[in-house]
């Protein structure tokens, strides 16, 4: 009879032709799904399957998920869509406390807060699911779309993630994982992976955000990231004015970035589409060179890149018009009006304790094996006073990064 009734409402909902975006008020159908969603959320054990039905399905309370081994699934992205335009409580439009969990073939949309959070899961798997903010960017918008956090055994693939204030895509303080052929758009960094260890992020494609995909190493967190693989994506004409709300870390990232690498150890980008970013396609940068180089590092923090291997890329067009006077007057007066800085800038900064006769060891040098690609030594250290152009003396090899395997997942 409980399935029955499910059945039911499930059908009437699905039938009340609201589309996505859709300002119509909330129904007594409508509240009867909610509630019976919710319940089914609040009764879920190991195995069950809770089936989102076609049809725009208007919310006003965080779904939150308790139990492990469960399967949230509905009949296509742009079929089965959770609207939480109207909400009144709770943040989040989705909040999963669980491992073993799967979500796939659905929407949630307009959210008060983010998305999707799955908070220290043990095999989580997003498929095919799509978060957006359906008013386009704006600071009003949930900080992250898709936001696995403190998780193992992450797989993200075929997903979409659209008007973040911060992250679309974002994986933090996680272990093993895979991000793929997703695609991410008008977010301020479109996939992030933050404080990760063991990431591999490929065949996505991430266009009109503010930055296309950032690797990130935090000072102030409890798990230091190290081991991530960016290969084969498209990362084109991320121009997207920067909306990010002040004071946090993707407020800085300049308008017009493609890749983005910050104190992250072992990271190798290589058979990536880079093209059209208008500040950089590529950004290599320290601790010192954020707006958080204020915050007191955790013991063990290392806030400089090394290991890191930027190689066999095609790049093409930007560093034409990079975003902020001081990054507009640099390239004006080192490459004229009409030219463009080179398809990787650095910051500079260095760690002198680990060098030996000025150089890294072999195994954490930075490395830009790319063809004709240069390098643009800003010269962060004295705020721009020498920056000159590198073109043999990055180019070095290192060992490739091992590929990420996942337990219990293909």
């Amino acid at each position: 009879m409980h399935k029955q009734i499910f059945a039911v409402v499930c059908l009437l909902a699905a039938g009340c032709g609201q589309g996505p975006g859709s300002s119509q008020p909330t129904t007594a159908t409508d509240t009867a799904f909610e509630k019976q969603l919710q319940q089914q959320f609040l009764d879920a054990k190991p195995g069950t399957v809770i089936e989102i039905p076609p049809g725009t399905h208007p919310l006003q309370r965080v779904l939150t998920l308790r139990a492990d081994g469960v399967t949230v699934r509905g009949a296509g992205s742009d079929k089965s869509i959770l609207s939480f335009k109207n909400q009144i409580s709770g943040p989040e439009g989705m909040l999963v406390y669980a491992n073993h969990f799967t979500i796939e073939h659905l929407a949630i949309e307009d959210s008060k807060g983010d998305g999707l959070k799955i908070n220290d899961g043990d095999g989580v798997t997003i498929r095919d699911v799509r978060v957006e903010w359906t008013r386009g960017p704006s600071l009003d918008n949930g900080a992250y779309a898709i936001y696995p956090v403190k998780c193992r055994n992450v797989l993200i693939e075929d997903s979409t993630a659209i008007g973040s204030r911060d992250a679309g895509i974002y994986v933090g303080q996680s272990q093993d994982i895979v991000v793929r052929r997703n695609r991410a758009e008008k977010n301020v960094a479109g996939i992030e992976i933050e404080n990760s260890v063991r990431a591999d992020v490929y065949e996505n494609t991430a266009t009109n955000n503010s930055g296309g995909i950032l690797v990130f190493n935090m000072p102030d967190l409890t798990q230091h990231g190290e081991h991530a693989r960016v290969f084969r994506n498209r990362i084109i004409a991320n121009n997207l004015d920067n909306f990010a709300a002040r004071g946090t870390a993707v407020a800085s990232v300049p308008a017009g970035s493609g890749v983005i690498i910050t104190s992250n150890p072992k990271v190798e980008v290589f058979g990536n589409e880079i093209a059209d970013n208008r500040t950089a396609n590529v950004i290599i940068a320290s601790y010192y060179s954020t707006n958080f180089a204020d915050k007191t590092p955790t013991p063990g923090y290392d806030p400089y890149p090394k290991s890191i291997y930027i190689h066999d890329n095609r790049f093409a067009g930007g560093g034409d018009a990079p975003d902020g006077l001081q990054w507009k007057t640099l390239k004006v007066s080192m490459f004229g009006i009409n030219g463009h800085f080179p398809d990787v800038i650095w910051d500079g900064f260095v760690d002198s304790k680990a060098q030996i006769n000025g150089q890294y060891p072999p195994e954490a040098r930075i490395c830009v094996n790319n063809g004709g690609a240069a390098v643009i030594n800003i010269d962060g250290p004295n705020k721009f006073s020498h920056p000159r152009v590198l073109k043999e003396e990055m180019r070095c090899q290192l060992p490739p990064l091992a590929a990420v395997t996942l337990k219990d997942q293909t």
